[in-house]
């Protein structure tokens, strides 16, 4: 990193965003946004100072006034010890002569939407939009929300009910599972739904943004829901309707309610209901009537949300369709199959999990040799190489490591398979 230039990059970004009133927190980029960030008054209060503390913390770095001693175009004020631009003019003549000036405006809306106008760097401020994240991905957003839910009554016990992930703790991305081109198609419509909400509320299509995912464990359907929510930018709430399922029945409609009630506060957001068979299975006769009020209550709930309407996109998954309630079918907008992976899946699920590994492995032979494996099967296969290889400690694995763990992975199947059937 050019410190320097860093440097210069943020004093002439908060002198920018100080001056036109048009900037919104979110042309603020991402990692200066977060530290000016206020939680209280949600957004980035202006006038942005710049000070050496403020630079120690964002950069990491000390020795601010030895580092910027020599350009005629920055003061500083011994009062607070703030940094300025005694000459703007100057200051982005010098900027825009630094190598790696146009990385950083490209990432930066602010810098981009000046330097744009003034025909330098080959700067575009809605490219530098697209480039840059959004409030919405970071943590201090969520927290910020989340403090006013918690002056609430009761907030103790619904935030209990919920795992809260920012889009930027979210490691794994789309690029890094295999998906069908049904699936592909589902991430590029929900974008679309997103960047066109208010076309979709002015003609009055509001039922959109509620999926189902179905298919059998380790296929991808929470990793899928997770990399959405990087992708999209989208806080990530996760709520197993195990976890809120009360030995008093009429706590757990209660609690349903909470969480629906909790992602609408922290919308834009996706709500991932994880095991939604647990409730949302048939009212039979026999079933309790605090239960048949249970699955009332989620059907109601699920209605009663919208992408559209209310920023929140609903995600559902399922190992069991066979058990859900009919009426529940016609509830979402899309269902999402995900299938054990098919020969060609798996050949590129391997190439995916051995790119950072060194080793020459024929992935061809070990997609032949795992069929009716799951994506999650795959990467116990792996994780039993490294390990076995470790061992030995070497850190380059052979296509026998592979084979290996596989004929072990097979053997666990067939005693799970003899178990079950004892």
């Amino acid at each position: 990193m050019d410190v320097m230039l860093a440097l210069i990059e943020l004093v002439l970004t908060a002198e920018l965003y100080n001056k036109d009133l048009a900037f919104d927190v979110d042309d603020m980029p991402h990692h200066i946004r977060a530290h000016y960030w206020s939680a209280l008054d949600k957004t980035v209060p202006r006038p942005v100072y710049v000070t050496e503390s403020d630079v120690k913390q964002i950069y990491g770095v000390d020795g601010v006034r030895e580092l910027l001693a020599g350009l005629p175009f920055v003061g500083f004020e011994e009062f607070g010890s703030q940094i300025t631009l005694t000459v703007f003019d100057l200051a982005c003549r010098w900027f825009v002569k630094r190598s790696g000036a146009r990385e950083l405006v490209g990432k930066n809306p602010v810098l981009s939407s000046y330097f744009e106008k003034m025909g330098l760097l080959n700067a575009s401020y809605e490219g530098a939009k697209r480039a840059d994240r959004p409030k919405e991905a970071s943590r201090a957003w969520i927290d910020s929300l989340l403090a006013d839910v918690a002056g609430e009554k009761g907030s103790e016990d619904m935030l209990k009910l919920v795992y809260i992930s920012a889009p930027d703790e979210i490691e794994q991305s789309l690029d890094d599972l295999v998906l069908t081109g049904d699936q592909v198609d589902e991430v590029s419509k929900i974008g679309r739904a997103i960047q066109y909400r208010e076309y979709l509320r002015g003609i009055g299509l509001t039922d959109i943004g509620k999926l189902l995912f179905v298919g059998p464990p380790g296929t991808g359907k929470t990793s899928m829901a997770r990399a959405i929510s990087r992708k999209l930018h989208l806080p990530f709430i996760e709520v197993r309707l195990s976890m809120i399922t009360d030995q008093y029945l009429g706590e757990t409609a209660k609690n349903i309610d909470r969480t629906f009630y909790l992602s609408k506060k922290l919308s834009p957001c996706i709500l991932f209901v994880d095991e939604f068979d647990f409730v949302a299975k048939n009212r039979s006769s026999d079933e309790s009537a605090a239960l048949k009020r249970a699955v009332n209550t989620l059907l109601k709930a699920i209605d009663e949300i919208s992408l559209v309407k209310d920023g929140v996109l609903l995600i559902t998954a399922t190992n069991h369709p066979q058990l859900l309630d009919h009426a529940v079918w016609r509830r979402f907008d899309e269902i999402v199959d995900f299938n054990l992976p098919d020969l060609k899946m798996r050949r590129e699920i391997f190439d995916i999990l051995l790119r950072n590994i060194e080793g020459e492995i024929d992935t061809e032979e070990l997609a032949e040799l795992t069929e009716d494996y799951s994506g999650s099967d795959l990467r116990v296969v792996l994780r039993d190489a490294v390990l076995s290889a470790l061992l030995t400690e070497r850190t380059t694995l052979t296509q026998q490591d592979l084979l290996k763990s596989i004929k072990s992975f097979d053997k666990r199947i067939n005693l799970k398979k003899t178990e079950l059937i004892a």
